[in-house]
């Protein structure tokens, strides 16, 4: 978002991703983020998207789908915004905080003080939209990810488009927000039937709004992480282990990332009792270790006690459930995503111009 800006003329913006060199003359632009289409997902695409111009990017960490989002929406890395899982511990108690069912509580503005792009916009006299589905309006992501642009809700191929298309009419900037390729890959798994389908259905959605572009107009193509499927015998469960269990007060995270908040005292036997049993599945160390390896970037004191006392960033394709404590479907899914690995952090950048650009 912040090189959208610049090539937008907002001042003080960098053009991190050197779009003014290929899209001069762009003076409206359309970023689509597909839920959970990674650059290693492509090659199953159809040829209309592979045909797009396509440049590799890195997600986030933990590559989910809240954190990218404020991490899109904001153009801060996920210490600073502070969003830093699918759930966390709000800090003094031991509620869970699950992101993407966020209401008011914590405050949004509270919770992630970060101004993002949109307002930024808006302080530059551009007015932008955002088309996503209808359920989201108001909530704490929502809040979080795209405060200061107009909401126009939408959950359909053709909806979406509509509404990208018409508010691309009307103001300077517009995202949109595709979550069927990363669901259906939950549910069914990456390169199942209903998957495909999915990602057929997003190239619809692609391909229309890029064939119906206003002249001046860009669309650029991202997503917010890649999936894995992940099989049953790669599967840990932490409250079937009481030995996992020991110690820990509040399991939180996802399965592919866990934060675990501790007993006081019982930090390093947490992390000797985990390395112990899940071995090479896993890096496992302190809340210190993991901000030290640069995952989130600068974390400020304030945002620092929502990652675990003990962090746990699954290896390979392997994942953590809580089956007693967790809701039961999270334990029936197939694909799963959120670690460091390439097939779930490396994301595409596809762009197609408007009429009067050409890429170079």
């Amino acid at each position: 978002m912040p090189s959208v800006l610049a090539l937008l003329g907002v001042p003080g913006e960098a053009d991190t991703l050197g779009l003014r060199a290929d899209l001069e003359g762009v003076r409206r632009v359309a970023v689509l983020l597909v839920d959970g289409l990674g650059w290693h997902q492509l090659p199953l695409t159809g040829p209309s998207l592979r045909s797009l111009p396509a440049r590799k990017l890195t997600s986030g960490f933990p590559s989910t789908t809240p954190t990218s989002l404020v991490t899109l929406g904001t153009g801060v890395t996920p210490g600073a915004h502070g969003i830093v899982g699918f759930t966390v511990n709000v800090p003094g108690t031991d509620r869970v905080l699950n992101h993407i069912r966020w209401g008011t509580d914590p405050d949004p503005q509270a919770w992630q003080p970060v101004p993002t792009a949109f307002d930024r916009a808006a302080a530059a006299g551009l007015r932008s939209a955002v088309v996503i589905n209808p359920d989201f309006e108001g909530s704490g992501l929502t809040v979080s990810a795209y405060r200061g642009a107009g909401f126009r809700g939408a959950a359909t191929v053709d909806d979406i488009a509509r509404e990208m298309l018409a508010a691309l009419s009307e103001v300077s900037l517009v995202y949109g927000y595709f979550p069927d390729v990363d669901t259906s890959g939950h549910v069914y798994g990456v390169n199942s039937t209903e998957w495909l389908a999915a990602v057929a259905d997003a190239e619809r959605l692609i391909v229309r709004l890029a064939e119906r572009l206003p002249a001046d107009a860009a669309l650029l193509v991202t997503a917010d992480h890649g999936q894995l499927n992940v099989e049953p015998e790669d599967r840990f469960d932490i409250d079937a282990s009481p030995a996992l269990r020991a110690g820990v007060r509040v399991v939180a995270g996802e399965p592919r990332v866990r934060y675990l908040h501790t007993l006081p005292g019982a930090r390093d036997d947490v992390v000797a009792a985990w390395k112990a049993i899940l071995g090479p599945a896993a890096w496992i160390g302190t809340r210190e270790e993991a901000v030290a390896r640069g995952w989130y970037g600068p974390v400020p004191s304030s945002h620092l006690a929502r990652l675990g006392d003990v962090v746990v960033a699954c290896r390979d394709k392997y994942a953590i459930l809580a089956t007693k404590t967790e809701p039961a479907l999270l334990s029936r899914l197939i694909a799963y995503h959120g670690s460091d690995t390439a097939v779930e952090m490396e994301i595409p950048l596809l762009v197609a111009p408007g009429s009067v650009v050409r890429p170079r």
